[in-house]
């Protein structure tokens, strides 16, 4: 099984739901975690909603530092915001893949509840095109 560990700022939308997908989509194939370089400290409540709407296992997530995982192995590292994809990482360990999977931050979202939503659902919709794409 692949390791897999998914990287944004907050730790609290994109990276929390590609996760969820990751695991679900790629039962036996890969295991997902994930983490921030400045976590907010707290799952975004729309993010845990949209992945419950849409049939995704949810977990338990919390939003964590990606030192969590500083010395661990993995196989790909996914970057899902452009700001932690240009950030230092910590040293992982062994050789593994990256990724950048450029995703608009749903929590920015303005408008409407309607308009939010939506925004969480495009976010969704987009890693899960690219995980079934280039993953499974």
């Amino acid at each position: 099984m692949k390791k897999v560990l998914v990287l944004c700022t907050g730790n609290s939308c994109r990276s929390v739901m590609a996760e969820s997908l990751i695991n679900q989509l790629g039962q036996g194939k890969y295991e997902a975690v994930s983490a921030g370089s400045f976590p907010t400290g707290y799952v975004h409540p729309e993010s845990i909603e949209t992945l419950k709407r849409n049939g995704i296992d949810v977990g338990e997530p919390r939003s964590k530092s990606w030192d969590e995982y500083a010395g661990e192995a993995f196989d790909l590292v996914i970057t899902v915001c452009d700001q932690a994809a240009s950030e230092s990482c910590p040293v992982f360990l062994g050789e593994y893949q990256t990724l950048h999977w450029s995703t608009p931050d749903p929590a920015k979202a303005e408008g409407t509840d309607e308009d939010i939503r939506r925004a969480f659902d495009d976010a969704l919709q987009m890693l899960k095109r690219r995980i079934e794409n280039e993953l499974l």
